[in-house]
């Protein structure tokens, strides 16, 4: 008994040997080809029912850059149950975007592996002709230039754009969107009046938070907008259930979109686009974003030739109302036009009055106005503390001796504070009898000497 068991036990080792060897061969030869499931487009709740981006123009960006249309004029933390994932460089669908942070290939395991970004999910482009001809059409003639420059100047905000998609759970390919709206460029106006890298119309971008008035228009805001623009994008893609559709309506409004969905009885974009029930601009639209994607994942494999711009650096500084920035850029020593530059949202040159506004200045300029703010608030202060002497003038007790109108205020009681006359108080101001004054309206309360700056009427 005990020679047959000790063959018994010899020869099942043999075999464990075997099978082992087998396993390990045929692991060494899969694993490297082994395909990885897709990442999956996340659920995204439904929100309140949206207004309809009327947007006109086919390919705005090509004509904004051609002269037709133009007039110059932090990241946030994923959101619950946003599906994010990490990529390999194989797998990355923009690891060719400008701006992109390159992602290292695997390190040996006796080295730990760096983080991957994170992104969110896929944005699938199907092979479509339509696609295509806009692909070839990107690489045509003047054309090339054209997307040659919106892919240089993408660098300056694609990293960004594409941290404010991701947080909210997004695919980051959206940024493209703003690629065939503006050609990334945040000043850029259309004729029908759409404004800023998303080229939203007013009441869309009132609906989405932005502020839009005589004060400022936040439109022109690089990154105001595009949380604007992620929350509207996320709203029309959890009404109509794919990005096509998302991005036609985006477009043309979900009114023409949903006529086209019944009239047809379908909810593919692309059997939408047989017939009138979508216009041409609507239908290249969304072929015009797809191709941007191919591009923009692998430039070089399109010719394109693309050194992208270093990312928009800037600080923030809090600031009070009515800062006009030509003189504050003067006395903290910056650049006046870099300022404007920073802040074109900023229409009358000057913050909002009557609140708070968070600046943008150049990388280091944020302790130079904070020595400006500290120095004017001690003036203030040793004037409060001092009290007005006897005799001393209005111009002298009140900072450049403006008033800003004050709800409930009226031009006797504003005189009368002042210590002028109404008559006085008209004239330096070129109101009537029959003006009105408004909360915000900056109003003259001393006579100014022929020889200073500013004129009359402050408003």
């Amino acid at each position: 008994m005990q020679p047959s068991l000790n063959r018994r036990l010899v020869a099942l080792l043999i075999l464990s040997i075997v099978a082992l060897a087998f396993a390990g061969n045929a692991g060494a030869e899969t694993y490297p080809f082994s395909p990885q499931e897709p990442a999956l487009e996340s659920a995204l709740v439904p929100s309140e029912p949206f207004e309809a981006s009327s947007s006109t123009g086919t390919l705005r960006a090509i004509e904004i850059e051609l002269g037709l249309t133009y007039s110059p004029a932090k990241p946030d933390e994923p959101e619950p149950g946003s599906d994010t994932a990490t990529l390999t460089p194989e797998q990355d669908p923009l690891a060719g975007m400008p701006g992109a942070e390159p992602v290292p290939l695997p390190a040996p395991a006796s080295v730990p592996a760096p983080v991957a970004r994170k992104r969110g999910p896929a944005y699938e482009v199907p092979d479509r002709p339509e696609v295509a001809a806009f692909v070839e059409r990107f690489q045509t003639g003047y054309r090339r230039a054209v997307v040659e420059r919106w892919l240089t100047r993408a660098g300056r905000y694609v990293d960004m754009i594409r941290e404010v998609l991701i947080g909210r759970g997004l695919p980051e390919e959206l940024l493209c969107t703003a690629m065939i709206e503006s050609g990334f460029d945040p000043i850029a106006v259309s004729r029908a009046g759409a404004k800023g890298l998303w080229q939203f119309m007013a009441p869309t971008a009132r609906k989405y938070g932005l502020r839009v008035d005589k004060w400022s228009d936040e439109r022109l805001d690089p990154e105001k907008s595009t949380r604007a623009a992620a929350a509207y994008l996320r709203d029309l893609y959890a009404a109509y259930g794919s990005w096509p559709l998302a991005h036609a309506a985006y477009n043309g409004g979900d009114v023409r979109i949903l006529r086209a969905m019944k009239n047809l009885k379908s909810s593919d974009f692309w059997d939408l686009t047989r017939g009138r029930h979508l216009a041409e601009e609507t239908k290249n639209f969304v072929a015009a974003i797809q191709a941007a994607i191919l591009i923009a994942r692998e430039p070089e494999r399109y010719g394109f030739v693309v050194t992208p711009e270093p990312p928009l650096q800037y600080e923030t500084i809090r600031v009070s109302g009515g800062t006009k920035l030509a003189r504050l850029a003067d006395e903290a020593v910056i650049d006046p036009a870099v300022l404007r530059a920073l802040n074109p949202e900023l229409r009358m040159g000057q913050t909002p009055p009557g609140e708070g506004y968070a600046l943008k200045v150049p990388v280091g300029g944020a302790d130079k106005v904070r020595v400006v703010l500290e120095r004017e608030a001690a003036k203030r202060s040793m004037v409060a503390t001092a009290g007005p002497r006897r005799g001393t003038s209005v111009a002298a007790r009140v900072p450049d001796g403006v008033h800003v109108v004050k709800p409930q205020d009226t031009v006797g009681g504003i005189a009368k504070r002042y210590g002028v006359s109404v008559a006085e108080l008209r004239r330096w101001n070129r109101l009537t009898e029959e003006s009105r004054i408004r909360p915000g309206d900056r109003l003259r309360v001393a006579m100014v000497a022929p020889h200073e700056e500013g004129q009359g009427g402050f408003r």
